[in-house]
């Protein structure tokens, strides 16, 4: 009887337009994924980033202590590995140091096997009008979903 977990990051399709999507593990200790599982994570602040050795790394994911984690427990800031294949982080390195995109996480779940992954997207970021246009875009959407509820009832 285990709830789905999907935590996820609202602020990232608004201030980022996502180019392309990618689907990644992440190592974390015993402590992080029971926390993770309790759903007590956070991934609004976080951006992906390189090392000098070509991993990426999220930076700034915050996993609150687990209750009963005793000294054992992990730190809510640290900054965790994201797994994918080397043809991917080439890629995704490439495209970050040449074109000036970034790495944001877009959710964070458990999957059926038990083990966290993470969306992470390729994305550039968003000009202040380019979120003024989502926004009425939206709102757009919305009124027009309610003039078509009026209608039909």
């Amino acid at each position: 009887m285990q709830k789905n977990i999907n935590i996820k990051n609202k602020r990232a399709t608004f201030d980022y337009e996502v180019l392309d999507r990618y689907q990644a593990g992440i190592v974390l200790s015993g402590t992080e994924i029971k926390s993770i599982r309790l759903g007590k994570a956070s991934i609004s602040q976080s951006f992906c980033e390189f090392n000098d050795r070509g991993e990426l790394y999220i930076i700034n994911m915050q996993i609150d202590p687990y209750s009963h984690g005793g000294h054992y427990n992990h730190s809510p800031k640290a900054e965790r590995k994201l797994l994918l294949n080397k043809k991917e982080l080439k890629k995704l390195n490439k495209e970050v140091n040449t074109s000036g995109l970034t790495i944001v996480p877009l959710n964070l779940f458990v999957n059926d096997g038990g083990l966290a992954k993470m969306n992470i997207a390729l994305a550039r970021g968003k000009k202040q009008y380019d979120k003024r246009e989502t926004i009425k875009d939206r709102d757009n959407k919305r009124n027009l979903s309610r003039i078509k509820k009026a209608f039909n009832n």
